[in-house]
Order: C-alpha cells, then sequence, then structure tokens
C-alpha cells in the first residue's frame, strides 16, 4: 500500500473532476435502503484528504487513513469547515475502533490497493469486528475490465494551474495488477520546475472472491451496482460499488 507521500500534495488538484457532494449523496441513498441514517456514526476508511468525509453531512464521522501527507489535508479541510470530524492514522488492514461503527465507506478504489485476497480478509474481518449489530458496509472497487482495458499499460498526462503529472501504467495480466508510476513537475517562482514522484499499485479482484470474503468474514451481501448507478453491473462496468450488512458484532462473541 501506497503512502502517497508525494500525491498528496496534488491529490485535489488532480481529482477536482470527481463531485464529491454527488457521490455522497450516491452513498446515503444507498445507505438508506438498508438503515435508518439517524445519529449513526460513520467510518470513512481509508478518506485520504476528506472530501467524503466532510460531504457525508448528517453522521458522526470518523475518517481513518494511513498516510501522515493524506490526512494533514484533511485536517487542513476540517479546520477551514470548522467540521467535528474526528482523524485517525492507521493501516485499515490493523484497524482499532475506539467504539462500534454504524456504516463503514470505503471509496475510491481503496480496496483494491490491497494487493493480497488476504490483506481484503484482514480488512473486512477487522470491519465486522468494529462494526454494530446489522451495522452496514459500503464500499467501490474497480474492476478486472477497467484494469485491463482502461488502464492496462497506458500513459495519461494531467495538468492543472498547481501541477504538471504524467501518469504510467504497468499491467501485469497474471494477477490483474496495475503498478502505476507517477512524475509531478511543479513550476516555482523561479520560472524552473521541482520534480517529484510517487508510486503504487492496485490489484482487482473478481466478483466472486470479493462475495467469498464477505460471507466468510460474516458480511450477507445486500446489493451490488455497476459505475455508481442502481443498477447491477455489467461485463464493462469500471467500477462496482458492493452494499453489505454485518450478520453479528465481533465485539460481543
Amino acid at each position: 500500500m501506497s503512502g502517497y507521500s508525494a500525491f498528496a500534495t496534488y491529490y485535489d488538484s488532480l481529482t477536482a473532476n470527481i463531485d464529491y457532494k454527488k457521490r455522497a449523496e450516491y452513498f446515503h441513498e444507498i445507505i438508506k435502503r438498508f438503515k435508518s441514517t439517524a445519529d449513526n456514526i460513520l467510518l470513512d476508511l481509508a478518506c485520504g484528504t476528506g472530501s467524503i468525509s466532510e460531504a457525508m453531512a448528517g453522521y458522526d464521522v470518523i475518517g481513518v487513513d494511513n498516510s501522515d501527507e493524506m490526512l494533514n489535508i484533511a485536517l487542513d479541510k476540517k479546520f477551514d469547515s470548522g467540521s467535528d470530524i474526528q482523524y485517525l492514522r492507521q493501516d485499515m488492514r490493523k484497524l482499532n475502533m475506539y467504539g462500534s461503527i454504524d456504516v463503514t465507506l470505503c471509496a475510491l478504489d481503496s480496496i483494491n490497493h490491497l494487493t493480497s485476497l488476504d490483506d481484503v480478509r484482514k480488512v473486512f474481518r477487522n470491519i465486522a469486528l468494529f462494526s454494530e449489530p446489522d451495522g452496514l458496509f459500503v464500499f467501490d472497487v474497480n474492476t478486472i475490465y477497467k484494469h485491463k482495458n482502461i488502464l492496462a499499460g497506458n500513459t495519461f498526462t494531467y495538468e492543472t494551474d498547481q501541477v504538471y503529472c504524467i501518469w504510467e501504467n504497468t499491467f501485469i495480466p497474471e494477477t490483474n495488477e496495475v503498478e502505476m508510476h507517477l512524475e509531478f513537475f511543479e513550476l516555482e517562482e523561479n520560472g524552473l520546475y521541482s520534480r517529484s514522484s510517487d508510486n503504487f499499485t492496485e490489484k482487482a479482484y473478481s466478483e466472486s472472491d470479493i462475495e467469498a470474503l464477505l460471507a466468510e468474514t460474516g458480511f450477507e451481501l445486500l446489493g451490488k451496482y455497476g459505475d455508481d448507478t442502481f443498477l447491477p453491473p455489467s461485463c464493462d462496468s469500471q467500477r462496482i460499488v458492493y452494499a453489505a450488512r454485518c450478520k453479528h458484532s465481533g465485539q460481543k462473541k
């Protein structure tokens, strides 16, 4: 898993196309389908720079991420907005909450950053452990189709007022992993460019593997949706959103 040490600086400007308010409303609609949304504690797992955390109005939000750089930006947003979000630095494979959680949300392909089924299992078990009875788990993943056909071995370039970015992918078909290398060029006041880089890997999992791990770790699958809709995923869906219910509370066993 990446610490996003360089990427964190430019993450928000490079993902400015994401409508976080709209995504938060979408997740809220999924939650409402399966649970009363009143007075819920919501864990935003792998919260990054806190954009989803800030947008999930109406919940008592706890944001968890493993990157100091990402969390520093999230804390700046909290200071600017005056929100009461609580942020914790933790590796989601070693999640340790101080109480139980009503809803866990893990968005923007964070599960794909776990590059082994055993790591995914650890995360699912931890979420089950700290879930309230009938607690919800909502998360999205990039699909194998997206890794093979969209990310693949392609190179992308992005340019903002802040930075010029070259994003190079290497697809590994044997594992459905994409190794990502990012080069950032930021124009300084002296007219010269400073250069930094970051690397991370994402792995795509089959629907059957995800569903088997949910069942193994004590979750009941409630729904799965393709590409941020309420329709079933298709063979060319780039993202699948899962909604699952914890069938027990691990803390009360």
